[in-house]
């Protein structure tokens, strides 16, 4: 079975950094699309960056575009999301998820969903204060 397990959440105030990981086993993520998602208190889930060896391509939501950083090691079977520069609307539970053709439909579609991602982890929170 497929398991992904994210960490690296904490408390930051507005303007500071950290490095979430997803760590994955049963599944290569070198043949899959990894995305992180987030999902605020009372939001629905938004997807925020996903890579793809497969075609070395990534993908940012808009929101975080210049400020987060996607990034994976396929040694270590492990996707990173560097966030630089957060902002308090950053703030949720972050999610990694893996899919086998995620790339394919976010480049047709210019967004990522919920949908596209067959397996999930089980989260980690980030929280920013102003």
């Amino acid at each position: 079975q497929v398991q992904l397990v994210e960490s690296g959440g904490g408390s930051v105030q507005a303007g500071g950094s950290l490095r979430l990981t997803c760590a994955a086993s049963k599944v290569t993520i070198s043949n899959n699309c990894i995305g992180w998602f987030r999902q605020a208190p009372g939001k629905e889930r938004e997807g925020v960056a996903a890579t793809y060896t497969g075609s070395g391509g990534t993908y940012y939501a808009d929101s975080v575009k210049g400020r987060f950083t996607i990034s994976q090691d396929n040694a270590k079977n492990a996707v990173y999301l560097q966030m630089n520069s957060l902002k308090p609307e950053d703030t949720g539970k972050y999610y990694c998820a893996a899919g086998r053709r995620a790339m394919t439909a976010i480049r047709a579609r210019g967004a990522m969903t919920d949908a596209d991602f067959g397996a999930w982890g089980q989260g980690t929170q980030v929280t920013v204060s102003s």
